[in-house]
């Protein structure tokens, strides 16, 4: 028995290697190799490992056995992952507490955030190493993406904290802004959106529709500011609704949208400033602000 277990790690060391290099190369979309072809290289690898067994190491395990242990590993692994995607999720709930509190400059509130969100940084850190924990390029390079965005959030969130000790309401909102540019981009790229949207672009709907059939003010006499209910006029998300959270004065004035909550969860874009319109007429404010506050 231990002469076969030799066996089988030398064939291991051996074969993996070669076999590596005819592995399927990833999706040219960063989404898409996150939701399909994640999937994928952990099927290819478990077909791999069973076909080493069954050919290699002639240590035969009946089909019944095999289901209950994959069973057992896939229930446990997914358990895992799925907790720690809910606990990630929830910093999404965290986020828009955060923006009542800092839009309404309740600084006394803002100031106890940094402290709460830093305590995620383990279950980012578990989850970006439990989601992804192969050699394989696609995990690396994965594993990589995701550190980096975890290191832009906390840089920008201690931003956020500096600007708060000088009630700086300006740095404040674009502190805000880029971290949760990079909480999106981290939901994205580590999978922990809970759909995936394949429309690449709203524009076709509206074609033969002229723009004065949509309500919104004139973006170039009354251009919208921070905590405006706002509507994208162009681009891909035409006719999509959200909330301006930022202005990056430095890129040509480009405006930081939170979109209306779709599926449960609020994606964020940075679009050029003509694309939004503020919206007119009687309007429910952003959900954030209907959070009641604790006590």
């Amino acid at each position: 028995y231990v002469l076969m277990m030799k066996l089988y790690v030398a064939l291991m060391l051996i074969i993996f290697p070669v076999l590596n290099a005819f592995q399927i190369s990833p999706p040219t979309s960063t989404e898409k190799s996150m939701t399909l072809g994640f999937e994928d290289e952990m099927s290819r690898r478990k077909l791999l490992f069973r076909a080493l067994t069954a050919n290699f190491l002639l240590l035969p395990q009946s089909p019944q056995k095999v289901a209950a242990k994959d069973t057992i590993n896939n229930t446990a692994s997914n358990k895992r992952i799925g907790g720690l995607s809910g606990k990630i999720r929830n910093i999404g709930n965290i986020m828009d507490e955060l923006q009542r509190d800092l839009m309404e400059e309740r600084w006394d509130l803002v100031e106890l955030y940094p402290m709460q969100l830093r305590s995620y940084v383990p279950v980012l850190t578990k989850y970006t190493d439990c989601a992804f924990p192969s050699d394989l390029p696609t995990d690396k390079e994965l594993r990589v993406a995701l550190r980096y965005e975890v290191g832009r959030f906390f840089a920008s969130l201690e931003r956020l904290k500096q600007a708060t000790s000088r009630r700086a309401l300006n740095e404040v909102y674009i502190a805000y802004s880029d971290m949760s540019l990079h909480f999106d981009r981290y939901m994205r790229v580590g999978g922990v959106y809970t759909y995936y949207d394949d429309v690449v672009s709203l524009e076709p709907y509206y074609k033969g529709i002229p723009d004065d059939a949509l309500v919104f003010a004139n973006p170039t006499k009354d251009p919208p500011e921070v905590w405006d209910l706002v509507l994208f006029i162009r681009g891909p998300d035409k006719g999509r609704t959200g909330i301006l959270i930022g202005i990056y004065p430095d890129v040509k004035n480009n405006f930081v949208v939170k979109l209306d909550r779709y599926k449960g969860m609020r994606e964020i874009r940075v679009v050029p400033n003509k694309w939004v319109g503020k919206r007119l007429g009687v309007e429910d404010p952003d959900e954030a602000f209907m959070i009641p506050r604790e006590g």
